[in-house]
């Protein structure tokens, strides 16, 4: 008797989507961006449920990790001998392994604890929004980093590239777009056309070189030391490149000359003095990168203008400076802080286009 035996084909890539939908059930997508001075999270279905500094605080010892976040912020200059607040990244990339991945898997199992039909487990796909000119050894720390906080897959993202999706350009197109994104540890700008990038730099000048820039200049000025937090607060309060009415903030500190506190008044002007040579470095190499630009490429951005991103382009002024130095209009996109998240949410969501761009995969 003759049998017949069906040939049966082993379809290795339906068996990952099949596992990938089973996960996708009980877990969340989630977007990170992985700043120098914040995180932002974006959870699918959820949109944007954290944005904190990024900070840790632990034992120095032990390295038991005492906060997280706000939390931790609020600890800054006021910790015992035996604890230490640290920024687990510097200049967008990973400095501590360590505090990295603790926070990585802090913000991960804080988004699968909310409430839930179905119990969630956190073994999330998630997309990090990286600096374009990292090492690949400083981008394979990121995913590692990721994988031990507990990710499932870890997709790497330039963050040029993020930031221009998450304003909403067209990067697809046949058409020419620059972004700038100034955030706390890099400023990226990038020329970007049929999805890859065409021209671009990465300068690790940025806001935390703003914020010590005012340190050195109060330090010199007044002989009076500031805390890296005060110093922030009074970029935000007082940085400004409008010319009008000056604003005055006071600073309080430690006198050099005598070790007793002391308080002075800043004023707008000397607050953009002290910033003058940190944004002069960054407009000097967004006009380096323009004069690299493919003639064919320029014409498009002369027609469509500058996009602006991330935390620095909320410096009231610096938009039009960059506009008077480049000869071209200049845009602040939507919600600058959120558009390098809310472009790493838009490719998880759009396979797709995801399959089109650069990016680093790791398990």
């Amino acid at each position: 008797m003759d049998i017949k035996l069906k040939n049966y084909r082993f379809n290795f890539p339906n068996l990952i989507n099949n596992f990938n939908k089973v996960w996708d059930y009980f877990s969340y997508d989630i977007a990170f961006d992985l700043g120098t001075s914040n995180t932002m999270v974006w959870v699918k279905g959820k949109g944007i449920m954290i944005r904190e500094p990024s900070m840790v605080a632990r034992q120095k010892k032990t390295k038991e990790i005492l906060a997280i976040g706000n939390d931790a912020r609020k600890m800054m200059g006021r910790t015992p001998a035996g604890v230490e607040v640290i920024r687990p990244l510097r200049n967008g990339v990973i400095a501590d392994f360590d505090a990295a991945q603790a926070m990585l898997s802090h913000y991960i199992k804080r988004v699968h604890e909310t409430g839930s039909v179905v119990p969630k487990i956190p073994k999330p796909r998630v997309a990090i929004g990286i600096p374009s000119g990292v090492t690949e050894v400083e981008s394979r720390a990121v995913a590692e980093a990721a994988t031990a906080a507990g990710a499932r897959e870890v997709y790497l993202i330039e963050e040029p590239m993020a930031g221009a999706i998450g304003s909403g350009l067209k990067i697809e197109s046949a058409h020419g777009y620059f972004i700038i994104d100034i955030g706390g540890g890099t400023s990226e700008m990038a020329v970007i056309s049929l999805g890859g990038i065409v021209v671009g730099r990465s300068l690790r000048i940025a806001g935390d070189e703003m914020n010590e820039a005012i340190s050195n200049y109060v330090k010199l000025k007044y002989s009076l030391l500031m805390g890296e937090i005060t110093s922030e607060d009074v970029k935000i309060a007082l940085g400004n490149f409008l010319p009008g009415k000056e604003k005055y903030h006071v600073v309080r500190g430690r006198d050099l000359e005598t070790g007793l506190p002391k308080s002075i008044k800043l004023s707008t002007s000397e607050v953009r003095e002290a910033l003058v040579p940190v944004v002069q470095e960054i407009t000097g190499n967004i006009v380096s990168t323009l004069e690299e630009t493919p003639p064919e490429l320029v014409s498009d951005i002369m027609e469509g203008g500058i996009t602006m991103a991330g935390g620095g382009s909320l410096l009231p002024g610096i938009d039009k400076l960059i506009s008077e130095r480049t000869k071209m209009p200049v845009y602040i996109a939507e919600d600058p802080i959120s558009c390098v998240v809310r472009g790493c949410a838009y490719l998880l969501e759009h396979p797709k286009l995801m399959s089109k761009i650069r990016l680093t995969k790791g398990f």
